[in-house]
């Protein structure tokens, strides 16, 4: 096992740094020329289905970038198909479910998963990228309330109708929905932990749609549960999600590590509303396509408030996207470390 880059993992503890880490959300993948050519042979599931293939994109943008952490490449879907809920991913659409889940039995009828049997191809890339990397590798998974959105709408949505629909009109299928989607999380965490993953970071993309309230009545019990049975792992553990500024505060009481910030909260606006976690963000990725001076200027901006206190990520506040130039990427990475590590010098 190689271990040289400790400089994320010193940060998700909040301790002191010597330059500022920072890994781009979606950094495997989209924007990548190589990506974008074995894209026209494979398909994402045909990817992660391969571990040497999968960790070869995992690892590209560490190679390419410098950045100082991996995250493995799979999709937020990739366990649900074990619980008996058929998902396709569709270019230019995302994850498409054609029997979406609408009612008690819908719910009672889905499996459980077993992550040795289900998914082993995502534990046998983990094992290889651990003896391939420097920096800390990063694996993930999707939060209930995510997951559900797809299961219930059947794909992407805007507005999440049915989703709260279910939630409302029948509470007692949905917290069994809640349950057994934090088994699915518990279990997959567990099992990609076990296997080499070294942080692990929750997506809960789309909880910024509830209000607070709702938040908290029908998903922190079970992000609470989640973080609560993966906090004996060992390893640290991240939340993100886009829109979200207004559950800061309840997310700062889950038992996690570092709070992943979108771009609509600067981190030391964060760190006024309360929250004490390390915090991880906030570049919007949109600011990649303007000129160097703009991304430099906007880099600065943020590395300043974040380095205000120990614990700070940079990372960008959603994921990259295809029109980001790798030269963007890499020229942004070396002055990041540069500007910091001078500042934290």
């Amino acid at each position: 096992m190689l271990m040289i880059n400790e400089e994320f993992l010193k940060a998700c503890r909040k301790e002191e740094n010597s330059f500022v880490p920072v890994w781009y959300m979606r950094q495997a993948g989209r924007s990548q020329p190589e990506y974008r050519k074995l894209k026209e042979k494979y398909s994402l599931f045909d990817i992660t289905h391969r571990p040497e293939l999968c960790a070869q994109v995992t690892k590209l943008p560490v190679d390419q970038h410098g950045v100082d952490a991996a995250i493995l490449y799979k999709d937020i879907m990739s366990p649900v198909p074990a619980l008996g809920v058929n998902v396709e991913i569709k270019p230019g659409v995302g994850p498409v479910i054609d029997a979406p889940v609408r009612t008690m039995e819908d719910v009672a009828k889905l499996g459980i998963i077993e992550p040795e049997k289900d998914v082993p191809y995502v534990l046998d890339t983990i094992q290889l990228l651990r003896k391939q990397l420097e920096v800390p590798l990063i694996t993930f998974a999707g939060a209930p309330f995510t997951i559900a959105s797809y299961m219930i709408e059947g794909g992407p949505s805007r507005d999440y109708h049915y989703t709260k629909a279910f939630m409302y009109s029948d509470p007692e299928a949905w917290f069994l929905l809640m349950d057994k989607l934090g088994d699915m999380t518990i279990a997959y965490a567990k099992a990609q932990i076990a296997s080499g993953a070294q942080a692990f970071q929750i997506f809960d993309s789309w909880v910024g749609a509830l209000n607070a309230e709702d938040f908290r009545h029908y998903i922190k019990p079970v992000m609470n549960r989640i973080f609560s049975e993966l906090r004996t792992e060992g390893v640290p553990l991240i939340l993100y999600g886009t829109g979200a500024r207004h559950l800061l505060q309840d997310w700062n009481e889950l038992p996690i590590d570092v709070i992943g910030l979108d771009w609509r909260t600067s981190p030391r606006e964060a760190r006024e509303m309360g929250v004490t976690k390390a915090l991880q963000g906030n570049l919007d990725p949109s600011v990649l396509l303007a000129p160097w001076k703009v991304i430099e200027e906007k880099a600065k901006q943020i590395l300043d408030e974040g380095m205000e206190e120990p614990g700070f990520i940079f990372n960008v506040g959603k994921g990259i996207f295809p029109q980001v130039q790798v030269e963007t990427l890499q020229r942004l990475t070396a002055f990041i470390h540069e500007y910091s590590s001078k500042k934290l010098g």
